[in-house]
């Protein structure tokens, strides 16, 4: 069992930044495939960015490519996601999001987390774009 915990969450103005968090509360387990999903008012669920197991192999969706970076912070045991040059569009409820099992390659893991079939997930933080 893993509870995952994000951060970093806020209202800012179009253009501006943030950077939001996740790691563990409690780990058991180990996760693999960690990024964010996120969700707005009357909108479909969409992957947004996402980190394979291996630390590099990465997954963005059009809309952030060039905006959006994810990374691991190995001294915080946690995966970050700086947003940057927000749009209003980018309003959602931000849910991390980590895999459970390993899988043959870096790709599988990722095509996989983006299924949402089983992963842990966080309890979302607010992103508001003006």
């Amino acid at each position: 069992h893993v509870q995952l915990v994000e951060s970093g969450g806020g209202s800012v103005q179009a253009g501006e930044s943030l950077t939001l968090s996740c790691g563990p509360s409690e780990t058991f387990d180990r996760t693999y495939a960690t990024g964010w999903f996120r969700q707005a008012p009357g909108k479909e669920r969409e992957a947004v960015a996402a980190l394979a197991s291996d630390g590099q192999t990465t997954y963005y969706t059009a809309s952030v490519k060039g905006r959006f970076t994810i990374s691991q912070d190995n001294a915080k045991n946690t995966v970050v996601l700086q947003m940057n040059a927000l749009k209003p569009e980018d309003t959602a409820m931000y849910y991390c999001a980590a895999g459970r099992r390993p899988y043959a390659t870096m790709s599988q893991e990722l095509e996989i987390w983006r299924k949402d079939f089983d992963n842990y997930e966080g309890q979302g933080t607010q992103v508001t774009v003006s």
